[in-house]
């Protein structure tokens, strides 16, 4: 790579670019003067003490003291890297909180979430973005549930505890959740510390254990929709994008017409009454195992 790149990479990193010169000068491990760096780098000399200076109050290099003149060798290049990453996580982390309480104490100030009842809330709802935002909106329709969830989807290995704690309470509170999933192995379980592959037994294990939160669980081999009916009044759908290029590949829908939340509901009644329990699952599978 040549000097002008690498010169180019320092900038992007944040350093300018008489200071990228000096560094290029100073790896090469030797212990210069300012004037012998200035002179290799292209640079005044004079231009170039406030950095050297800096440089050493960050411990990049050490200043050496001469008969005559100060001298500059740079430390162990790792120590820097070192030296440099915990800059920039402790500036992150300086911005992190200051962008949380700015906008905790801004929603103080204005008053957010407290006229939530002049709101008239829509009907339709799409939510793109990654996949913590999307979780946390999910997860909020099944812990506002009150009576009743029907969920169709594909398992995908995950599971959280937090939804399955949500689910149980709903059932132990007189609730009812039921869910069709989709008789697929694309997905890995956690054996022995390692990701592999799921098997045929390890999909009827995880519905198992949803059956023993009081879930009523059915398998069909139909490609259902990835949707959840709350309460018989919200539609949640995520679709994913089959542009390779898109920016955002997942999508969330949130729907709150009636009509629409029948004909869901209507589905879910055709999918559940055409497919199997986990119990007939097993036993087309022992079947086929047979000679």
């Amino acid at each position: 790579m040549k000097s002008n790149e690498i010169i180019e990479r320092f900038k992007e990193i944040g350093f300018k670019e008489y200071e990228a010169k000096i560094f290029l000068v100073l790896l090469k491990g030797l212990p210069l003067s300012a004037t012998e760096i200035a002179k290799e780098a292209g640079l005044i000399r004079t231009s170039i003490y406030d950095s050297l200076k800096t440089f050493v109050e960050k411990g990049y290099c050490n200043e050496i003291e001469t008969a005559s003149i100060l001298k500059y060798r740079i430390i162990d290049p790792q120590v820097i890297v070192d030296k440099v990453e915990k800059e920039f996580n402790d500036l992150n982390t300086k911005k992190i909180s200051s962008l949380k309480n700015t906008f905790k104490e801004a929603s103080e100030l204005t008053g957010y979430g407290k006229n939530e009842d002049q709101v008239k809330e829509d009907n339709i709802e799409l939510i793109r973005g990654f996949n913590k935002h999307r979780v946390v909106k999910y997860t909020g329709l099944v812990n506002n549930a009150k009576k009743e969830i029907l969920g169709m989807n594909r398992l995908r290995g995950i599971v959280t505890e937090e939804l399955q704690s949500s689910a149980s309470e709903l059932i132990k509170n007189g609730g009812s959740v039921k869910y069709i999933y989709k008789i697929s192995l694309d997905f890995k379980i956690k054996k022995d510390g390692k990701l592999l592959p799921a098997k045929k037994e390890d999909l009827v294990r995880i519905c198992r254990e949803f059956e023993s939160l009081g879930e009523e669980v059915r398998l069909t081999d139909k490609n259902i929709p990835n949707a959840a009916i709350f309460d018989e009044e919200t539609v949640y759908i995520n679709v994913t994008s089959n542009n390779p290029n898109a920016k955002n590949k997942q999508s969330d829908i949130i729907i709150k017409r009636s009509d629409f939340v029948e004909n869901m509901r209507e589905m879910f009644g055709y999918y559940w009454n055409n497919s199997i329990s986990i119990d007939e699952y097993e036993s087309q599978n022992r079947n086929e195992d047979q000679p």
